[in-house]
């Protein structure tokens, strides 16, 4: 541990600001070298004569900026710059040095930053009053839905502007769509391994959810058109492209069944293509297939950029006026600010850009998963921001977590996705982008292959 303690005196406020900008001095200086431990809070805290909080915000802040980095249960260590992310933020979760594997987002670096800084750049020189005054028309400005009919070409779905209304992402879609078609008391049905946020979703509006018996493709045909024989199924909600345990895409073949099936009982098909142009070969959407029944989601979140919150709705004609009521309600309309900035990525080429560097990012991670977990069952693709990792008999899903939280990594509990009909499902969610440094990611595979190796024991012994 460093001997190196700055003085009292040399402190302004707010102190927290002083003692990270004096520690900040130090690494830069050498005086505290790479891999050095810094004091523990109650140390500094003392010798400065100050509170613990301040000296934790202190040390937050230099976790922010990648400059120290806490072990669980070891303190808190200088970082390698050449080791830690380059970029002015941090996406991973910093609570003692977290490897947060449990949150399933894309990756992202400088090349983002500065894209995005030049768009503001321009955006403060050209942009259309209008853009940030507009209050109306409720589903976006009409060049802003113009723009989407490109993005959603990519996305192997041909509308004109006027079936698209603007969203701020995707999620913020699924509630519109959802909460226009469907009332408390209807049916929906859904893969029996969720979208969590459709059963929550379904939770709040007093919508009863039904999860359908599926395969590696995702709901089986026979399993809808039963739900559909015994029950007035209203809305089928699904996620065809990489979702469910499987991970995998949905055929042309599956599509087509579960289309021709919807038709045959009049059930709506609310489709989230969170992922858009993400994979590179895929089947058209199922809303290319059924356009009179079809509302169809997706946004740029992620494939282009996390807190690019803009997205389309895609819905038929005579469901627009009811999407609009409430959309209204809910959100009056999508920020135009943000709707402007995907506009202009899309026409002039930067979120194609975006979306090849995440292509090629996540299946860097994916090779990393097949090197690391070889032997292991698991189901992935190379375009999918995670993968579901089956757990041998010795563990359970509930243990994993615990076990793997208390090394210092992260995972997600199947919990949260599966419906009331999921029989228990022995399994966790590993995000593949959530971490930024290969190397970091690479460390949490690590120690969770090196708890499947063993049996789980008593939590104390590893607290």
């Amino acid at each position: 541990m460093t001997k190196w303690i700055p003085k009292r005196e040399t402190l302004d406020r707010p102190l927290h600001i002083s003692i990270a900008n004096l520690l900040r001095d130090a690494i830069s200086a050498g005086q505290l070298a790479v891999g050095e431990r810094l004091p523990p809070h109650r140390t500094l805290a003392d010798n400065l004569s100050v509170s613990v909080h301040t000296v934790s915000k202190a040390y937050d802040e230099l976790t922010r900026a990648g400059l120290v980095g806490g072990q669980v249960g070891r303190g808190t260590f200088v970082l390698d710059p050449a080791q830690t992310s380059s970029q002015p933020f941090l996406m991973e979760r910093t609570d003692q040095g977290v490897i947060d594997l449990s949150i399933a987002r894309p990756l992202y670096d400088n090349l983002h930053a500065t894209r995005m800084q030049s768009a503001l750049m321009e955006l403060s020189s050209d942009l259309n009053p209008d853009t940030y005054l507009a209050c109306r028309p409720n589903i976006g400005l009409e060049e802003h839905r113009q723009a989407g009919v490109e993005w959603l070409s990519k996305c192997g779905l041909n509308v004109s502007a006027g079936n698209i209304v603007m969203t701020n992402g995707v999620c913020h879609g699924m509630s519109t769509a959802l909460s226009s078609v469907a009332r408390p008391g209807d049916i929906v049905v859904t893969d029996v391994v969720a979208h969590h946020l459709i059963i929550s979703l379904c939770a709040y509006l007093g919508i009863r959810l039904q999860g359908l018996q599926m395969d590696e493709e995702g709901v089986l045909p026979d399993a809808f058109e039963e739900a559909c024989k015994q029950h007035d199924v209203k809305v089928f909600f699904t996620v065809p492209t990489l979702a469910g345990p499987s991970v995998s895409l949905m055929s042309q073949e599956r599509r087509e069944a579960l289309v021709r099936i919807a038709r045959q009982y009049d059930v709506l098909i609310i489709e989230d293509d969170v992922l858009g142009p993400l994979p590179e070969y895929r089947p058209i959407p199922i809303s290319a297939l059924a356009p009179e029944r079809s509302i169809y989601l997706t946004s740029y979140t992620k494939c282009v950029m996390p807190g690019l919150r803009s997205g389309y709705l895609v819905a038929p004609e005579a469901l627009l006026p009811t999407i609009t009521g409430r959309l209204i309600v809910f959100s009056w309309m999508a920020t135009p600010l943000i709707s402007e900035l995907a506009s202009r990525w899309t026409k002039d080429g930067t979120a194609d850009e975006l979306v090849c560097w995440q292509r090629k990012k996540i299946a860097e991670r994916h090779a990393i998963v097949a090197e690391e977990l070889t032997g292991f069952d698991w189901a992935g693709h190379p375009s999918a921001l995670h993968i579901w990792l089956h757990l041998p008999e010795q563990w359970t899903s509930q243990n994993i977590v615990e076990h793997a939280k208390a090394l210092g990594v992260a995972v997600a509990p199947p919990q949260p996705f599966m419906t009331a009909q999921c029989q228990p499902l022995n399994a966790v969610r590993i995000a593949v982008g959530g971490v930024p440094h290969p190397d970091r990611f690479r460390q949490g595979l690590t120690l969770i292959k090196g708890l499947l190796k063993r049996s789980p024991e008593p939590l104390p012994q590893l607290l």
